[in-house]
């Protein structure tokens, strides 16, 4: 069994280096093109997905935050004035991306999270000491449209439309209570100094039914070397901002190690939240 399982694994990786190498296909791409490729954007900033190649991301978040807001009503303690908490959790994700066409891109992705908040000292109502939460988290799914390629002097227009899945509606801390959808748009231009890349979004969120403005975000795309590319992002959703630093390790053509952490630029959002993972890549037609 053993060996059957090295077996796989050696031709797994040593198919991926027979390939021409992702260093050498960059080569031959212009300026513009040769931090990210020619794949359409996914929601894994920096990352790009091809026509025929289904990427799989298996990776791990921790979050911690000293100063959470939070309103116990929220939670159905009745309270509805704000309390600033202790929050830890620690998350295990899956995400699959699929290039369907040379312009479009469907993505699924799934957690499993265990979560606690600490509530504040100063917070009278009847919530917990602390409420701990574990099980599925949020899961989602997103639909990503590339609607005109980079040149030499226009920059590439993207849409991308995402819906998260009313799956945990006996829970208060974790996963997602009512439909959520994310409508947002795009733009891309590569530099000899690297790529940049701006997008925003609109969002409804069912639990209140309305619209309001989402998230938005700034990337900084980098290919240092054939093995290594950086990315620096500042992403933020109305008055949550943080500033997050990526490292992708390529250590094959088809097989890259990804890790990065998210600092907190704005009292309401997260404090630090860490990232690790794998991200497999794989031919399907």
């Amino acid at each position: 069994m053993k060996r059957a399982i090295f077996l796989l694994a050696a031709s797994f990786f040593g198919q991926g280096v027979m390939l021409p190498t992702a260093g050498s296909a960059q080569e031959e791409l212009p300026v513009y093109l040769q931090d990210r490729g020619t794949g359409v954007p996914s929601s894994m900033f920096g990352t790009y997905i091809r026509r025929g190649e289904l990427l799989v991301y298996p990776f791990y978040e921790y979050y911690h935050d000293n100063d959470m807001e939070y309103e116990p009503a929220e939670f159905g303690y009745g309270l509805a004035q704000e309390f600033r908490g202790r929050y830890r959790a620690h998350e295990g994700l899956l995400f699959f991306g699929l290039g369907i066409t040379d312009r479009l891109a469907l993505e699924v992705e799934a957690a499993v999270i265990d979560a606690r908040l600490t509530r504040s000292a100063a917070d009278t109502s009847a919530m917990p000491d602390e409420l701990h939460e574990s099980g599925l988290g949020d899961v989602e799914s997103q639909l990503r449209w590339r609607w005109s390629r980079e040149t030499e002097r226009r920059p590439e227009f993207f849409s991308f439309f995402e819906t998260v899945f009313p799956l945990r509606k006996d829970r208060v801390l974790i996963g997602t209570q009512d439909w959520e959808f994310k409508l947002g748009a795009g733009v891309i231009k590569g530099f000899g100094w690297g790529t940049l890349t701006l997008r925003t979004a609109m969002a409804y969120d069912g639990a209140e039914r309305k619209m309001e403005f989402g998230e938005y975000a700034l990337e900084y795309l980098k290919r240092v070397s054939r093995l290594l590319r950086v990315v620096l992002l500042v992403e933020g959703e109305e008055d949550e901002v943080e500033l997050i630093a990526d490292t992708q390790w390529h250590i094959s053509p088809r097989v890259f190690v990804r890790l990065n952490a998210g600092i907190g630029l704005t009292s309401k959002a997260t404090d630090i939240a860490p990232e690790v993972g794998v991200m497999f890549s794989f031919p399907v037609f």
